[in-house]
């Protein structure tokens, strides 16, 4: 092989493996792909990199943002959490929050959380009425009068105003949003498509995982 042939070659091969990199491991902009918060908040443990998710039942880029979340969230390694925290804005998102809270006390949630989302944007229903909600829980394998105690108890209540605290605490602006280890935040409004919510949480968990590193943290 001529030596041009080659370098044709190897440059060839270096640009096509550059091409199919994978999105995540592109460098990550602050204040374009992320952002920090204004003030940073504790995290639930000190020894796992949280991510929490920030949604609304009735979002539609929440619904879209979903499957990639369950699938991003199956290949993490033992030292990522993922947790949901739905968005509390205005009192009409009470119902919805309830709904979630209310799976989780069940333990319902890995089952039945895309299934509301389900249930809204493809079914059309209007599970924030309780009348259809206790119908949905029932026709998806539930103790419907469980349920309706659970959704209605002061334990749920007191939820939903920690999740109305948290909507502020975290300043979340719009769903969905992702923040990562109590300091990043990143959403949909500041990636070029839902998806690509997942490349930017990717990069925001190694950032958070090096700076861990560097303060001797597990």
């Amino acid at each position: 092989m001529r030596a041009g042939t080659f370098g044709r070659s190897a440059l060839w091969w270096l640009l096509l493996a550059l091409i199919m990199l994978p999105a995540a491991a592109q460098p990550i902009r602050r204040d374009v792909d992320y952002r920090l918060l204004p003030q940073p908040q504790p995290v639930a443990s000190a020894d796992r990199i949280e991510v929490l998710d920030f949604f609304f039942y009735a979002c539609p880029y929440c619904n879209e943002l979903t499957p990639h979340l369950e699938s991003w969230q199956k290949r993490q390694s033992v030292d990522v959490v993922l947790r949901h925290v739905p968005v509390v804005r205005h009192d009409s998102w009470i119902p919805l929050a309830k709904i979630f809270y209310t799976l989780e006390a069940m333990n319902e949630t890995d089952r039945l959380h895309s299934g509301v989302y389900r249930s809204y944007h493809v079914e059309d229903l209007l599970i924030s009425q309780e009348k259809v909600i206790a119908e949905w829980a029932g026709k998806n394998g539930l103790d419907g009068d469980k349920f309706m105690a659970i959704y209605r108890s002061d334990e749920t209540r007191r939820k939903v105003e920690r999740a109305r605290q948290m909507t502020m605490d975290y300043d979340i602006q719009s769903t969905p949003s992702i923040v990562v280890d109590g300091k990043y935040l990143t959403s949909s409004s500041m990636t070029p498509s839902v998806p690509s919510v997942i490349p930017v949480v990717d990069g925001l968990v190694r950032l958070a995982r090096q700076q861990r590193l560097e303060k001797g943290r597990p």
